[in-house]
């Protein structure tokens, strides 16, 4: 059995921005709190980081940054997936020289590969690096679902050890599981269906509702850990109202509304996301409030 990097709450934490760049500064704050509130682990430069827009200049510098703010508390996971294998690499071995942990490999989208072009991408990309890889299924925004069987042969790759599973597919994860054990960790991509993956064997979840509720998230997986199903359970359906808000709208619009409204610097979106629907903003301000996360 392979070494699963985390189990628990993953946050896939937001990046803020100033006008010209990353707000370094905040970004240290946001992570503190994380780490504080019992988050399990820091998950930079991901979707909900809105890394799509970074410059590879700020993608770096934000990785790098984070490994030193957290300090090896909890581990620090980097996303460096890219629809370009060769950029993918250069970035994956950028993040374990400056120190993080594993990485999180998104795959390929736009142009889309085949289920062995998706082996060999990933294949690629393990064998140039030393440290533990999370694959990173999200069909709904890439356009490329992981197969089976495609799971299956990658799992035979020392450094591959988990899935971020986005699919909303529980019978796919049934199947997943089924074909390779222990072999691939699976940490829910959706917040919503924590207790679900974890029923299956899940690891965790890697988490946008941890940016603004990271004790709550983290005692889902914790409870469910520990024997307390029905808290497990109980906690995930008191929080469906926050968490349907922040997907009320594309993430991650909503998740950095609520940072802002929390008190956080989180500069502004980058086009093309823009500012939330006022009806919408209205859901979250409420959903906040019922949380008492709002003063």
């Amino acid at each position: 059995m392979k070494k699963t990097i985390f189990r628990g709450a993953g946050v896939a934490i937001i990046t803020p921005f100033t006008e010209t760049g990353v707000n370094y500064p905040e970004l240290g704050r946001i992570i503190d709190d994380q780490i504080a509130g019992g988050t399990d682990a820091i998950i930079i430069t991901g979707t909900t980081g809105e890394s799509a827009t970074m410059t590879d200049a700020e993608h770096r510098e934000a990785i790098r940054f984070a490994v030193e703010q957290v300090k090896g508390r909890i581990p620090v996971v980097a996303g460096t997936g890219s629809n370009e294998t060769a950029y993918a690499v250069e970035l994956s071995q950028y993040a374990e020289k400056v120190g993080a942990d594993a990485l999180l490999l998104v795959t390929p989208y736009y142009n889309k590969c085949t289920q062995n072009g998706l082996i060999a991408h990933y294949t690629k990309i393990a064998d140039s690096v030393s440290i533990p890889a999370i694959l990173y299924n999200v069909p709904s925004r890439t356009g490329v679902n992981i197969k089976t069987e495609t799971y299956a042969a990658l799992a035979k790759h020392p450094r591959i050890v988990a899935v971020k599973e986005a699919s909303g597919d529980l019978s796919a994860i049934l199947r997943l599981r089924a074909a390779v054990g222990d072999e691939l960790a699976v940490y829910s991509g959706n917040d919503d269906q924590i207790v679900p993956i974890l029923s299956l064997g899940g690891a965790g979840v890697i988490s946008v509702l941890s940016n603004v509720a990271p004790q709550a998230t983290h005692d889902i997986c914790q409870n469910y850990f520990d024997g307390n199903v029905a808290e497990a359970a109980r906690l995930q359906i008191a929080y469906a109202d926050l968490i349907d808000a922040l997907f009320c709208e594309v993430n991650p619009i909503p998740v950095k509304t609520a940072m802002r409204s929390l008190g956080y610097e989180t500069g502004p979106l980058r086009m093309p996301l823009s500012e939330m629907e006022p009806a919408h903003a209205a859901q979250l301000d409420a959903a906040l409030r019922a949380h008492n996360l709002l003063k």
